[in-house]
């Protein structure tokens, strides 16, 4: 029986909130990847979702917010302080394609709950809930790696939120997953949300970006160009370039 996630509650360690981002630029190759970006994810009670065209820079980006990258210009703060390792796990991370130990899937939850500083006699009540309530808990035992891509990417969610993160940031959790996944994993992203987590998803998905969000922000060409309520943007975006993106014409 699944059941529902405990209310979000770090690991002994302070906010990292907001995370902004200032003046960033990113270049590779001769091309600005990101283009003096200036952001600020700021909300434990919202889901933002991150549309934009292929090349947008959309989860370079976050890679850049989470310290997976480092800027070429700009900077990065975490509370307003610089990014600490320390506090890194109070941002959960879900690639698009799951990065799983040769492990269990209880103990590639476990494994993130000592990294996150969780108390070791707290650890199994913690992994086993976040499995649960994900609909794994029946194949705790089994090795990570046999799952099938649904379940990996569940496991990942299950894993990342574990560790009672502030934010879940999630780059296109659903990419080439069936309906049934997908629709397991967006009832995942709900719980999440509603346990106290802030949602921050990446997808090229409209009809799942109509379902998520909250909040709306569309990047072209290294910029982010608009951002605002998702109600708003999906009745009347404001930029000729979100316009032509929801008409499902080629944005250039």
């Amino acid at each position: 029986m699944e059941r529902a996630l405990p209310a979000a509650d770090a690991h002994g360690a302070g906010t990292i909130l907001p995370i902004a981002g200032r003046g960033l630029v990113l270049e590779r190759g001769g091309r600005r990847i990101i283009d003096e970006v200036d952001v600020v994810l700021g909300s434990k009670h919202r889901t933002l979702v991150i549309l934009g065209p292929n090349g947008a820079g959309k989860s370079v980006l976050l890679r850049l917010l989470v310290g997976l990258v480092l800027p070429d210009a700009g900077k990065v703060s975490w509370a307003g302080a610089p990014p600490c390792r320390a506090n890194a796990h109070r941002i959960g991370f879900v690639f698009q394609r799951p990065v799983l130990l040769r492990r269990s899937v209880l103990a590639n939850v476990l494994y993130a709950l000592k990294i996150a500083g969780c108390e070791a006699p707290k650890r199994m009540y913690f992994a086993e809930n976040a499995l649960a309530a994900a609909g794994l808990g029946h194949l705790a035992r089994n090795p990570a790696r046999v799952l099938s891509g649904g379940e990996q990417q569940r496991l990942s969610i299950a894993r990342a939120f574990a560790t009672r993160p502030e934010v879940l940031i999630l780059d296109e959790p659903t990419a080439n997953l069936d309906p049934a996944s997908t629709a397991a994993i967006e009832s995942l992203i709900r719980d999440v949300r509603a346990a106290g987590t802030g949602v921050v998803l990446v997808t090229h998905d409209l009809g799942q970006a109509r379902r998520i969000a909250e909040e709306v922000m569309f990047m072209h060409r290294g910029r982010i160009v608009e951002q605002g309520p998702a109600q708003a943007f999906f009745a009347n975006p404001r930029t000729a370039e979100a316009r032509s993106f929801l008409a499902g014409e080629l944005v250039l």
